[in-house]
């Protein structure tokens, strides 16, 4: 009886040191995916900027995502961008980073990373061929910025399912050179419906693809502050920020 008791005690004390340890604990929810936005200028300044930081940052606020802003090329390490599903190019100029941190984001995109490109992402790192090749052109030339007719050519994308067949927008519209022949164009741009451009009838202004392990996208608007209080513009930058990150 006595040993019955003993047990029985001994039971009740396992059972109690366990409710004490689960007591009140829950299933810690899961990281938010986050995406890092990387501005850092050596050349021109567009004044979109801080609007267009502010604008992925409520994307992100209500999408789900989390988001971090920086300058700071040093942020291009391989420990720090393991954090995060995508980089955004938010319109850098001229050379952002150095070799060392060109190494790491190219690790970054080899093992599965999502790169965003908005507008001026095509206008840096010229001497950095890896990078040309992932954004998918260069900057050339633009003309004053004026209205102009784009036209969508994939309605199943999630950047471009949203949008009119025939788009018109304002913003500064660029000819490109380096043109990656790989990429998958989502909108093309009428030269006739402006004046300046030097591409003909094959002018690409938005793509994305597969490179080197990674998924790339890359819209050339944003160059205004309006872009970034644009709903359909918004939206096209969105379905690209999720398509980096691999969303289905």
């Amino acid at each position: 009886m006595k040993n019955n008791l003993a047990f029985v005690k001994t039971s009740l004390f396992v059972v109690f040191c366990f409710a004490v340890l689960f007591a009140g604990t829950e299933p810690k929810p899961l990281p938010k995916a986050s995406v890092l936005v990387f501005s850092k200028t050596n050349g021109y300044r567009h004044k979109s900027i801080e609007p267009g930081i502010e604008a992925i940052k409520k994307l992100g606020a209500e999408n789900g995502f989390a988001v971090e802003a920086t300058e700071d090329s040093l942020a291009f390490n391989s420990k720090n961008l393991k954090k995060f599903r995508a980089v955004i190019f938010l319109n850098p100029t001229l050379d952002v980073l150095g070799e060392e941190q060109q190494r790491a984001f190219e690790k970054y995109i080899q093992a599965g990373g999502g790169f965003v490109g908005i507008h001026a992402a095509a206008d840096c790192e010229y001497k950095w061929p890896w990078y040309v090749k992932l954004v998918g052109a260069s900057f050339e030339s633009h003309p004053n910025q004026q209205d102009a007719k784009l036209t969508v050519l994939d309605h199943k994308h999630p950047s471009t399912k949203h949008l009119p067949a025939v788009w018109e927008r304002f913003d500064e519209w660029y000819n490109f050179k380096d043109m990656n022949p790989d990429v998958k164009v989502l909108i093309s741009i009428d030269e006739s419906s402006y004046k300046g451009g030097k591409n003909g009838t094959n002018h690409p202004m938005s793509w994305y693809h597969s490179y080197d392990g990674g998924r790339a996208f890359y819209t050339e608007f944003g160059h205004t502050d309006k872009s970034f209080s644009e709903p359909a513009f918004l939206q096209h930058l969105l379905g690209g920020i999720n398509y980096a990150m691999g969303k289905k």
